[in-house]
């Protein structure tokens, strides 16, 4: 078995990739690579380091390696893998970077931007990025979503828990209401058709609209809006979060609408104004 059926095999497609292309300079620069040990491997993620500051790339790196040894083992070429016990000390950063965040004006622009070929697939994606703009859902949130969570009389939306958010109920804009009644009562039923569903989001025959369909819409649609960001339900959410606390809303307040279990999570959107403030600087006038 060649290496890149290996990796395919024991690995996603885009991994795979990734993989062999770190392997292949690996190999590159280590001539000798089948016969190292574990001081060679670890001498190697050295260099790296003076290479690449970020953690994650490193990490990345030292994954591939690690499967090109298993490779060898595989194929009997070793009888032992010299990087299996390297594990690396490298803080991943967490923080949210603020820079890369949507203010309240352009996340509302964001409900007039695509023109559906479909009049019905128009309603229905407004009210999905309302969802996004105004609730900060997340796409497993969004798609799970019932009919029966939906009270327009109390103007409310309910939030099933999941693996890692709490349940919640929400209330909805005032501009959010005449658009979802629209859409329960018009749209819904005609995507619907002759189908049974619960499910609040439907796709154009009438089939549940899934969480990778929420996420494939917002990744092509909304592709290069603002030039430097991106604009996907994880960085929508974090905009959506982040707004909230520099209002100077209670910590405890925006936890809870966010659905998160710890408040640990929710103080990670609070970074310094001023560290914020120095990442921008550094971003548009590096000092040479």
């Amino acid at each position: 078995m060649k290496l890149n059926e290996y990796l395919q095999k024991h690995y996603t497609k885009k991994t795979a990739k990734a993989y062999i292309r770190e392997i292949e300079i690996y190999i590159a620069n280590n001539p000798n690579n089948k016969k190292y040990t574990y001081p060679e491997v670890v001498n190697y993620i050295g260099v790296l380091r003076t290479k690449y500051s970020n953690a994650k790339t490193i990490n990345r790196i030292l994954s591939s390696i690690k499967a090109y040894y298993d490779y060898l083992c595989f194929t009997k070429i070793r009888k032992d893998n010299p990087s299996k016990s390297i594990k690396l000390r490298d803080k991943i950063s967490r923080d949210i970077q603020l820079q890369d965040l949507f203010t309240i004006e352009e996340l509302e622009q964001l409900l007039n931007v695509k023109q559906e070929r479909y009049t019905a697939l128009e309603h229905r994606n407004k009210v999905l990025m309302s969802l996004l703009i105004y609730q900060g859902l997340q796409p497993r949130e969004l798609a799970n979503i019932s009919i029966q969570d939906i009270n327009l009389e109390q103007a409310t939306i309910y939030i099933k828990a999941t693996n890692n958010t709490n349940s919640r109920t929400l209330p909805l804009k005032a501009n959010q209401i005449l658009s979802f009644q629209y859409y329960q009562t018009e749209v819904r039923k005609k995507l619907l058709k002759e189908n049974q569903t619960e499910k609040y989001l439907v796709g154009i025959r009438g089939n549940d609209y899934t969480e990778i369909d929420i996420t494939s819409h917002i990744k092509h649609n909304y592709k290069g809006i603002f030039e430097g960001r991106k604009v996907n339900a994880k960085t929508i959410r974090q905009s959506v979060i982040t707004n909230l606390l520099k209002q100077h809303n209670d910590l405890r307040i925006v936890q809870s609408f966010a659905g998160h279990k710890y408040p640990s999570t929710t103080e990670r959107y609070k970074q310094n104004d001023i560290e914020a403030f120095q990442q921008q600087i550094n971003l548009h006038h590096p000092i040479k």
